[in-house]
């Protein structure tokens, strides 16, 4: 005889309803507290039989095609599975809202065929940003460069929005990767002109933190307008940056 209990469902849960259908708690507000089954109401009957075998089941990552070999029980398997370092990563691209998901080499191909991003082999760079009317500030990203150096793949992004109320631009870089494996890398951004320079250095951040987090976390080299048209010279009419970097690999 199966086994149930009259107690308040957790999230392992297994429902049992008035006639003896069962169902795992998670979907119970998908059928608004019915049975899928018969209609009846789910009260709070739970069936220990059930989550007994549960507890018992081990189950492989559900990424196993992607590499991962791990095994676990079925009632952490979902929580591994959010972390699985095998799981697929988000285009990184930030112009434009994209759904692609795969493996960096997929990714890579994507970012160049698709969006017909820069690429560019070796760890420094050298990049001028122009802007014929920098008064014109908006939330989009101006650029995006992919790097190739030291067997990986690094995302430069350079855009303008507004900090408050003040235009700022931004430089940051990205690594394809895990954030583990990110911080075995440093890299520099330097921006100057008329005799002064800003220099930024960081670790650059695995594409796991999406391009709004780590901008809105400010974790990069930031100028604001006035200073890049200082930078920029001339009549302070156009906007023409100069930002060099280079990135290295931690001993």
């Amino acid at each position: 005889m199966l086994g149930s209990l009259g107690v308040a469902s957790t999230p392992n849960s297994v429902a049992l309803c008035p006639n003896g259908h069962t169902l795992c708690s998670s979907c119970k507000p998908r059928v608004h507290n019915h049975c899928p089954t018969c209609r009846q109401e789910l009260g709070n009957i739970r069936c220990l039989a059930l989550e007994k075998v549960a507890e018992s089941l081990e189950l492989p990552c559900k990424y196993q095609d992607l590499g991962c070999s791990e095994i676990h029980p079925y009632y952490t398997k979902l929580k591994h599975e959010q972390l699985c370092r095998f799981r697929p990563y988000s285009c990184p691209y930030a112009g434009s809202e994209c759904l692609v998901i795969g493996d960096i080499p997929m990714l890579v191909a994507h970012l160049k065929n698709d969006h017909k991003v820069d690429m560019h082999e070796g760890c420094t760079f050298n990049h001028r940003y122009v802007k014929s009317n920098p008064h014109e500030v908006e939330n989009a990203t101006w650029m995006l460069t992919v790097f190739s150096c030291f067997g990986q793949y690094f995302c430069l992004h350079f855009e303008a929005f507004l900090l408050g109320l003040a235009p700022v631009y931004m430089a940051f870089l990205r690594f394809m990767g895990e954030d583990s494996e990110a911080k075995n890398f440093s890299y520099s951004l330097e921006v100057g002109g008329n005799g002064r320079k800003l220099i930024w250095q960081g670790v650059p951040r695995s594409i796991r933190d999406c391009h709004r987090k780590v901008r809105d976390s400010y974790d990069g080299l930031i100028v604001h307008r006035n200073m890049a048209l200082f930078f920029s010279g001339g009549n302070r009419q156009e906007l023409k940056l100069r930002v060099t970097g280079r990135i290295w690999k931690e001993q």
